[in-house]
């Protein structure tokens, strides 16, 4: 008969001031409650709201900012009953892992989250997508990283290049790494990743893996002193603070070789000014100086490239790219007006994969080095 699993008692971890700082932001979270309990009140908070009714463009700070607005989350409001429950449920989740120097997975999270509630048939979470939101309301009461909650992601991004960095303890020299690179964690904060040296000028981030190996196998970080990364697309927030760290402690520029379509556009506007959902916290992840090395609308013809890379707009395309058109940070951007129209003109969009009709290495060799040395990009 097997024996019953012994209960592991959960131990205290040394905390760092940040740890120590988000605690105490948790623990006033749930004074707050405790308090209005004790005084006969309806326990409640409000939690910031994050539609884009309340973000707006900064201008001179050039990032979207969250505004004001919030919606108040009550105990004894049907309604809300539940959802002030898994608010609750989820601080006391996070605080647990802190206090033990644990990280946890957002699905993690979730299962540590979901039980059923004692005498009754109704479950805490049924799915991830009611306990994703929860995350994300928790951190932005408490002004802080999901990673500062010990809260990761998967991990969906690489890097390359001239740089050595200290990885919970361990060395990486990022040149060394062969043909699959540093895969870029979801937590990337000070206190886990350390530069220790970096010769690089610049860096250069691509949108896909595909072309992210095109430029590892060629080398190209090597010969024009770089670092090299990619987001496996829309990178994900663990790319985008690495970035924003690179750039700013170490004064790197930043250059994006992303796809001729609305979406590679949305990609570069997510980089530079930040995203509508994620607006509390664009002043850690947004690069305002980022440029826009291409892919470009005028590059089917500059370089001469055949009818078959096209691939044709579809009308989702088209509405996508008005809309872009419209943000704030683009519509008094008359090279970036210029550039959609026409894309839009043309009736169809190229992937970063399309100069390889050229050349296979034509897009490291050529394409990009001439970009660099024309300073041939948007801002």
């Amino acid at each position: 008969m097997a024996k019953k699993p012994k209960k592991v008692d959960a131990k205290s971890a040394a905390l760092t001031t940040k740890d120590k700082k988000t605690l105490s932001s948790l623990r006033e979270l749930a004074g707050s409650v405790v308090q209005s309990a004790e005084r006969s009140r309806a326990p409640q908070f409000d939690v910031p709201s994050r539609s884009l009714s309340n973000v707006k463009f900064n201008q001179s700070r050039r990032i979207i900012e969250m505004g004001s607005g919030s919606n108040r989350r009550e105990l004894f409001n049907l309604a809300q009953a539940k959802s002030f429950m898994q608010t609750v449920l989820v601080g006391s989740k996070c605080k647990g892992l802190i206090e033990q120097g644990k990280t946890a997975s957002i699905r993690q999270i979730f299962y540590l989250c979901k039980h059923t509630i004692k005498g009754t048939s109704e479950n805490t979470f049924d799915q991830q997508e009611e306990c994703d939101p929860i995350i994300e309301d928790v951190e932005v009461m408490l002004n802080t990283l999901r990673e500062e909650l010990h809260v990761f992601a998967s991990n969906r991004g690489t890097m390359v290049g001239n740089i050595t960095i200290n990885d919970s303890g361990d060395v990486i020299d990022c040149s060394r790494m062969g043909s699959g690179g540093y895969s870029i964690p979801s937590i990337v904060e000070p206190d886990i990743i350390e530069f220790t040296k970096c010769d690089a000028k610049f860096i250069l981030h691509v949108e896909k893996d595909t072309v992210w190996r095109r430029f590892n196998e060629d080398k190209f970080w090597k010969e024009h002193n770089c670092i090299l990364t990619h987001g496996g697309g829309q990178p994900p927030r663990g790319v985008r603070r690495l970035l924003s760290r690179l750039h700013n402690e170490l004064k790197l520029p930043v250059y994006c070789l992303l796809d001729n379509d609305p979406w590679g556009y949305y990609i570069y506007s997510v980089l530079k000014q930040g995203s509508i959902n994620l607006a509390y916290e664009s002043a850690r992840m947004a690069i305002p100086d980022a440029r826009y090395l291409g892919l470009r609308s005028k590059d089917f013809k500059d370089c001469e490239l055949p009818d078959s890379v096209q691939i044709l707009l579809n009308d989702q395309d088209k509405k996508r790219a008005n809309q872009i058109k419209n943000y704030p940070w683009f519509e008094k951007k008359k090279a970036w007006q210029k550039e959609i129209d026409l894309m839009l003109q043309n009736g169809f969009k190229l992937e970063v994969e399309a100069l390889i009709a050229k050349d296979i290495s034509y897009v490291t060799e050529e394409y990009v080095p001439q970009r660099l040395e024309e300073g041939d990009f948007l801002d």
